[in-house]
């Protein structure tokens, strides 16, 4: 028997060659220069943000080029597998504005002409490229069990062996006869399919990633699994056959998968393929303690994109912050061109940085601030309104209960040249507008030596008319505040300091405390406009009832 027949034997319901699967997908009809890449998860149900942050620069670099981007489920792993993972990971990525140009759209269905894009239905084609190794005598089965692979690895480590692994004179089926691997097989022995590597231990090679620039990685000297015991491909055959056949021009991923590039490169040169570019992302740092370490899944909540669901950024913020990211010069064009758009700036492999970048959570709320105060007060209202309704549905009810005064709330000190930054996630709008809704302010004061009773009680009985607009109130303010000892204009009190308790302000400052309950806020001619006349006197009469 040769390798062509153990190979009949291995696989005998495949109906086609490699050369039928490589002209079905031929090549894509794109622009020159034109990028092909992917994000191909697992289908676990969770994204976390190093993962977002490497399919934002995937499809970034694909749109800007008349490329695509598609999305490719790898489910080879059974164990890790969710229900609806698949559909989990469409929608949530959507929210992001990702959105791909070929791969499933659910467990059934899919757009894009080289599919199937889900691993677990392409069985036949990974089975065809390992059927054309095993003919070539380029792979072979291997019947080692557990025990034996432990007696191997415990064999090279007494040798101190520099690579612990099935290689070499270790590689105990590499020579195995065809025909005695034919009885075995069909004996019921169970196996695996093992590449038949000719890397060599000693050399090296050189390698230009996209980001990292020039590599120098150890020949793949193992003679790794391609085909596991199941009959599915492992992570690295799969990934060959399918960046193959999707025609992919770009891998974009973590730098962490550096380790297997030169398994990676040794499958493209078995087959004598073409590899695709790599470009190797640096992970996203955490600074804590006074240390750096990677953004961890288990210890950061920050790094599961749910947690800003939970929170209610907008998604284009964290957009924004990974545009920051991924290419440092991005940050000073868009504070010069506030109005663009992130397809609008063109982004360069060779500005990615090498190290991983600090995810700074502190920067990215200043970033979703500045995106937020460029939103009309319609605009925040409509999308915070679902937000509040999940997660605060008692503050929702009043905010829902009257959309047009709620939208006033926001638009005070929002459509102007320099808005207000105080909201960076719909979470934050109860906090920064509670006190215009009766329903929340309970005799909240807490300092009643902020307010001159006597003061105020001579403003409202003789100077307050809710009808003012703002240039008559504030005019009315400063002409009351000498009849209680405060300077009409802050120049004349700074000039004149010990003739004056204080400037007009500080008889704002009262106002403000009264029906704000703080020492800070936004207009306050607009606050006591929205509330009008009738409430802003309750307020009135119920903090001297409280201040007694």
């Amino acid at each position: 028997m040769d390798h062509a027949q153990l190979a009949q034997l291995m696989f005998p319901h495949t109906e086609h060659d490699v050369d039928y699967y490589l002209n079905k997908y031929g090549p894509r009809d794109l622009p020159e220069g034109a990028i092909v890449t992917r994000y191909a998860p697992s289908p676990t149900g969770f994204i976390h943000m190093g993962a977002l942050y490497a399919s934002f620069v995937s499809r970034t670099f694909a749109k800007q080029t008349g490329g695509v981007f598609y999305l490719r489920i790898e489910d080879t792993d059974t164990k890790r597998t969710v229900d609806n993972g698949i559909q989990l990971i469409i929608d949530d990525l959507k929210k992001f504005g990702v959105v791909f140009d070929e791969g499933p759209v659910s467990q059934t269905e899919a757009v894009g002409d080289y599919g199937p894009y889900i691993q677990t239905q392409r069985k036949e084609i990974y089975d065809t490229f390992v059927k054309h190794l095993v003919a070539q005598g380029k792979a072979y089965p291997c019947f080692c069990t557990p025990e034996e692979l432990e007696a191997i690895r415990a064999q090279q480590e007494r040798e101190k062996e520099p690579i612990i692994g099935y290689w070499g004179k270790y590689a105990k089926y590499r020579e195995l006869d065809p025909a005695e691997a034919a009885r075995r097989i069909e004996s019921g022995e169970p196996y695996v399919v093992r590449l038949k590597s000719f890397g060599d231990p000693t050399r090296k090679e050189t390698f230009r990633d996209e980001i990292k620039g020039k590599l120098t990685v150890p020949e793949n000297c193992l003679d790794i699994v391609i085909m596991k015991g199941d009959g599915f491909p492992t992570y690295h055959f799969a990934h060959f056959v399918d960046d193959t056949l999707m025609r992919t021009t770009h891998v974009i991923r973590g730098d962490e998968w550096i380790a297997s590039l030169p398994i990676h490169l040794q499958l493209f040169r078995t087959f004598g393929f073409q590899p695709p570019k790599y470009a190797h992302i640096a992970p996203l740092m955490k600074t804590e303690d006074g240390s750096t370490r990677k953004l961890s899944k288990r210890k950061d909540p920050e790094c599961a994109i749910s947690y800003y669901f939970e929170i209610g950024m907008p998604t284009e913020s964290i957009l924004l912050y990974l545009a920051t990211i991924c290419n440092s010069d991005f940050e000073d064009w868009f504070m010069k061109n506030p109005g663009a758009k992130i397809e609008d700036f063109t982004f360069r492999f060779n500005h990615i940085g090498k190290a991983g970048a600090i995810y700074d959570l502190a920067k990215l709320y200043n970033i979703s601030k500045g995106f937020v105060s460029r939103m009309k007060a319609q605009e925040l209202y409509d999308r915070s309104a679902p937000f509040l309704k999940e997660y605060d549905p008692a503050f929702y009810e009043l905010y829902s209960r009257d959309e047009a005064y709620s939208v006033a709330a926001l638009n005070i000190d929002r459509e102007k040249p320099k808005p207000r930054k105080d909201i960076a996630v719909y979470g934050d709008i109860k906090a920064q507008i509670w006190y215009l809704y009766d329903e929340l302010f309970h005799s909240p004061w807490q300092d009643n030596s902020i307010i001159d009773t006597a003061i105020l009680s001579d403003y409202f009985a003789n100077v307050y008319d809710p009808a003012d607009d703002s240039a008559a109130w504030m005019e009315k303010v400063k002409a009351f505040a000498p009849k209680h000892g405060y300077a009409a204009d802050v120049k004349e009190y700074k000039k004149n300091p010990d003739q004056y308790k204080g400037h007009f302000g500080a008889i704002c400052g009262m106002l403000r405390y009264l029906v704000t309950s703080q020492t800070n806020s936004p207009d306050l001619y607009s606050i006591l406009h929205l509330l009008g006349g009738q409430r802003v006197l309750a307020r009135w009469n119920a903090y001297q009832e409280w201040a007694k």
